[in-house]
């Protein structure tokens, strides 16, 4: 069977965003680990931590190299897949677009720079060149996200006859949404990231390896990702209620609130149902939602039947993948706490086998955390491509064989996958220095 142009034009964005954003977010949050493993080797002189940086730092640049792909085939996508929107946006979004061209080729630099400067830079200047790879990365991250910032709160244009006719590149840049956005997802990523290479040595400790480097590694890895998960959940929490004043449908499909209701019910979990217009199995907490989102437990939230049939989100599309992002992060921050609560009691970094077995379980969760949050993002401003001014099916080509160029596309990711798993693998092969292999002693185990 055939896809129509618009479902398969949804599709193989949603794929090549999907696919996208991992990579993106390890090019976030790497550069922050190297650059707190190296200044640490820098200020202590421990040669470990000066292994760790220039192991991660070759990791850093194969994964660059995948993620300028996929970041190239999504610039593509844009004029192919929805040309009916770029030919109203592109004036709009073009200066943020062109901004993040300009940190993503001084990151790459300094990424050169980094990766073969090793014996050619003095010590200082070689950790130097992480800090603009740092702010570059989280520089392109704020331009981009602040493009799906004003597709929810659109900004600092002026339209006439259905044609933009000027721009205020700022107010579009500094739209409502982009504080929220910017800070939830770049947060994410370092929180990801941190569980990420806390997983990759907690399964070497498994395995029986519990040296001092793999425990260094280990605890730097999570000391990132305990700072972020906090300061995330914080982030999430404002940008929630954000929502709840500025995207209402997008708060109620999240909640799975159907009517309006004073004292709203906060709901776990839950299967919604937009036939009987409820949610069977969740768990309901009165007054609880109103609470958190208004600091009123008698407050007014508004519920998806108060809006226009056609222009609400589906919120089983919605409410499932926020529930995922949620309950992914109250996990999280359990295996940090008790990370740490073990390493204080113990007085060293000395976890048991069940605490190994969380954080190698966290490891891959905080992508997921991740995608699920940009699938409530993405899902909860439908049926809008920009919000309540174009819709999707109004952006989207209307040309045919589309399909075929989602086939195309999913097998080079596929070849991309392949290529970068053996290329992991064989960069795992390699030998740490002898000195980072030492162990304490029987203790250690």
């Amino acid at each position: 069977m055939v896809l129509d142009s618009l479902l398969s034009a949804r599709a193989l964005m949603g794929l090549s965003l999907a696919f996208h954003i991992v990579f993106a977010t390890i090019g976030i949050g790497l550069p922050l680990l190297l650059l707190i493993a190296e200044g640490i080797a820098l200020r202590t002189g421990d040669r470990m931590y000066r292994d760790m940086a220039k192991r991660w730092g070759r990791v850093a640049a194969l994964l660059f190299a995948v993620g300028a792909v996929s970041g190239t085939a999504l610039s593509f996508e844009f004029g192919l897949l929805w040309p009916r929107w770029m030919e109203f946006a592109g004036g709009v979004i073009g200066f943020p677009f062109a901004l993040e061209g300009f940190a993503f080729f001084i990151e790459a630099i300094f990424l050169s720079l980094y990766i073969y400067g090793w014996d050619r830079l003095s010590p200082r200047a070689h950790w130097l060149c992480a800090i603009p790879i740092v702010l570059c990365s989280a520089a392109s991250a704020f331009f981009v996200i602040s493009v799906n910032g004003w597709m929810n709160q659109p900004a600092g244009f002026t339209v006439a006859n259905g044609k933009v006719v000027s721009v205020d590149p700022f107010a579009v840049i500094f739209n409502p949404a982009m504080p929220y956005e910017v800070i939830h997802g770049t947060l994410a990523a370092y929180v990801a990231m941190g569980f990420a290479v806390a997983g990759v040595y907690a399964v070497a400790m498994l395995r029986g390896d519990h040296s001092v480097y793999n425990r260094k590694a280990l605890t730097l890895g999570l000391a990132v990702a305990a700072v972020f998960t906090v300061i995330q959940i914080v982030s999430g929490d404002a940008s929630a209620r954000f929502l709840a004043h500025n995207q209402p449908e997008k708060f109620a499909a999240m909640e799975a609130q159907f009517e309006t209701e004073r004292g709203a019910t906060l709901r776990i979990g839950g299967f919604p149902d937009p036939t009987t217009r409820t949610t069977p199995y969740a768990i309901e907490i009165p007054k609880l939602a109103s609470l958190l989102t208004f600091f009123d437990p008698n407050a007014e939230v508004r519920g998806l039947n108060s809006f226009p049939p056609d222009e609400i989100p589906d919120p089983r599309l919605v409410h499932y993948p926020f529930q995922v992002m949620v309950g992914i992060g109250s996990f999280l921050l359990l295996v940090a706490a008790w990370f740490w609560a073990t390493v204080w009691r113990r007085r060293a970094v000395r976890p048991g086998r069940p605490l190994l077995l969380a954080i190698v379980a966290a490891a891959p969760l905080g992508f997921v955390a991740l995608e699920a949050g940009w699938l409530v993002t993405e899902f909860g401003r439908q049926p809008w491509i920009i919000y309540r001014v174009m819709r999707v099916s109004e952006g989207a080509t209307p040309q045919q064989g589309v399909s075929l160029l989602l086939a195309v596309f999913l097998l080079v990711y596929v070849i991309l996958t392949v290529g970068l798993v053996v290329l992991l693998l064989r960069e795992r092969s390699r030998p740490v220095d002898k000195t980072a292999r030492r162990t304490e002693g029987p203790s250690a185990a």
